[in-house]
């Protein structure tokens, strides 16, 4: 059985104080499940490990540089977020392609950097809306996945996650229906599973884009949905805590 993984995405939000009472709220709220994170912005990941060590909740960072070290001013390590007890790290994310200009090579070696320093990556893919007008959603989603494939090789998703993120569904309020998500989710699958059938039914895949507690169950009820990487609703102890518990 794949593991079912609810993934908070904090994204540029936080406060020391706000941060303890939701960390707390969270660690209480989803008592006996598996599989929940949190990922918060770099200043804040001293404080996640001290919050979260020792508990259910696992916690990682947004991003990270493709660089092991050296002059690349402003740039976080994957090593360095290991010194913080990160487990996981989100790269790819639809925000960091289009307004940071991140390309899917530059996304390959993040991936490969990540998993070199023994983080699990969350690789996010997804279209825009002019791309799913214009029909053209599996060869978008399916550019990102093979240049992260062709870098580290299939294998590699052993010890990854992915995330399917319609970029027209992230902060709009607007959602995939089950059915549209999961049909891009079965997509990614049958795609892995022509190059590693054993790997493709191995690795989760979650589904982010408006997510809200009102829809997880049947979001995550779909067969190949594993699972979702929340936004804003995980800033909102008693939302992200409904939504980790549609997991089953």
């Amino acid at each position: 059985m794949r593991q079912k993984i609810v993934a908070g995405n904090w994204k540029m939000n936080g406060s020391l104080a706000d941060n303890e009472a939701l960390l707390k709220e969270v660690v209480a709220g989803t008592e006996g499940l598996s599989g929940v994170v949190c990922c918060s912005p770099y200043p804040y990941l001293f404080q996640l490990q001290g919050l979260l060590e020792g508990t259910h909740v696992a916690w990682g960072a947004q991003n990270l540089s493709q660089y092991e070290k050296g002059a690349y001013t402003g740039e976080v390590s994957a090593s360095m977020l290991k010194d913080f007890g990160c487990s996981y790290v989100i790269i790819g994310h639809s925000e960091r392609r289009t307004i940071f200009g991140e390309t899917s090579m530059t996304v390959a070696e993040k991936f490969k950097a990540a998993q070199e320093a023994g983080l699990i990556p969350i690789l996010c893919v997804g279209e825009t809306l002019a791309e799913r007008e214009a029909g053209i959603t599996e060869a978008v989603v399916g550019e990102q996945i093979d240049a992260v494939i062709g870098y580290s090789g299939v294998e590699a998703l052993n010890s990854a996650v992915i995330a399917y993120e319609p970029v027209w569904a992230i902060g709009t309020g607007k959602t995939a229906t089950p059915e549209q998500a999961q049909d891009v989710h079965r997509h990614l699958r049958e795609r892995i599973a022509l190059m590693d059938s054993d790997v493709a039914g191995k690795v989760p895949i979650l589904y982010g884009g408006s997510v809200k507690a009102a829809n997880a169950a049947e979001l995550f009820g779909m067969p190949d949905i594993d699972g979702g990487l929340i936004g804003g609703a995980s800033l909102v102890s008693r939302d992200f805590c409904d939504i980790c518990r549609a997991m089953g």
